[in-house]
């Protein structure tokens, strides 16, 4: 799987992007927010992603968010130790999509694989694209 946020202006409309592939089989999924962040996308494409899965999945997950990366990987566990708050107490934010996402890497086994954006990756470059159309399609 290949998920990616795109936004223009930030905040502004915003859209987000997943290709699954599975035993030959592509599918193709996106959608978009009329006003939003790039980060709220990059995470709305990743829970977009696992919850199209209609079962637990063993997932290889390429993005090329290293806030999506690094958020589930170093930070989600101490914000949840310190009640939603960052480590200087600040409420983090997007919490409520963090939840979600969390929700959903629980359903699979998730191996996390950061790609350079825009570097030519065939499936970064398509989810990319999706992302896009996602948000033409809500301007």
């Amino acid at each position: 799987m290949w998920t990616d946020g795109a936004c223009k202006g930030n905040p502004g409309p915003g859209g987000w992007g997943a290709l699954i592939r599975w035993d030959g089989v592509e599918k193709e999924l996106y959608g978009g927010d009329a006003s939003t962040t790039n980060n709220r996308m990059e995470l709305q494409a990743v829970i977009e992603g696992l919850g199209a899965l209609k079962r637990p999945c063993a997932v290889k997950l390429h993005v090329d968010s290293a806030y999506v990366m690094n958020g589930m990987q170093k930070w989600i566990h101490g914000w949840k130790r310190n009640g939603w708050r960052t480590a200087d107490k600040k409420p983090v934010k997007n919490a409520d999509l963090w939840r979600e996402l969390e929700v959903q890497v629980e359903r699979h086994e998730v191996m996390w694989i950061w790609v350079k954006g825009h570097a030519g990756d065939p499936g970064n470059e398509r989810a990319d694209a999706l992302a896009n159309l996602g948000v033409d399609s809500v301007r």
